[in-house]
């Protein structure tokens, strides 16, 4: 059982806030609120590896009672704030609930993907949809993710992610301007234009 899980929920509904690879508390009969910032929910095997289950932004709802894996953790990826949901709010937040589950589903979709390279594809379109910006240049995916945590995510190693990001890149259908940035080129988003992606100058 994680040391988080000992602690009693606060009993105020004031924001709180976490830093960079802090986790959030967790707690039975509480869900949080993503007010800000984006976090990942984990888990790993007995040997250790870890298990990226899905990341998570603003107004997303995450929580131990969305999940019956043990061990399960929730880490923040970056700056985060979080509003406490007792349990007798959770009827209000059913369309973000219902959010979480099917998007979990997407995620294992994306896990049993046929071949690497689209997989990859994959996970990047379905974090391009969930965080992107629309930009001249394509769908900027500006999350301080390493290839090991993409590697997490997809069930892939390091070094294929690596392998194929490159070639992703040499294809046309991505590009790097910085370290932790991803473009998407128009010709992989196009068929997520209508999913709510932000658009920015």
């Amino acid at each position: 059982m994680n040391i988080s899980t000992l602690v009693s929920p606060p009993l105020t509904s004031r924001p709180r806030t976490f830093n960079p690879r802090e986790q959030i508390p967790l707690w039975s009969n509480t869900l949080w609120k993503i007010e800000r910032g984006v976090v990942r929910t984990l888990t790993w095997k007995e040997d250790g590896t870890l298990i990226s289950l899905g990341y998570w932004g603003q107004n997303d709802v995450i929580g131990r009672p969305l999940s019956q894996l043990e061990p399960y953790q929730i880490e923040c990826v970056t700056s985060v704030e979080v509003s406490l949901i007792p349990s007798t709010q959770w009827s209000d937040y059913m369309d973000q609930i219902l959010t979480h589950l099917r998007q979990i589903e997407e995620l294992q979709s994306i896990l049993h993907t046929q071949g690497t390279e689209q997989r990859l594809l994959n996970c990047l379109k379905w974090l391009g949809k969930k965080f992107g910006r629309l930009t001249p240049d394509g769908l900027l995916i500006d999350l301080r993710l390493t290839h090991a945590d993409i590697s997490d995510l997809i069930g892939m190693t390091r070094v294929s992610v690596t392998r194929m990001m490159i070639k992703l890149e040499q294809d046309e259908l991505i590009k790097r301007p910085g370290r932790h940035c991803i473009i998407l080129k128009s010709s992989v988003f196009l068929s997520y234009q209508s999913s709510g992606v932000k658009k920015v100058d």
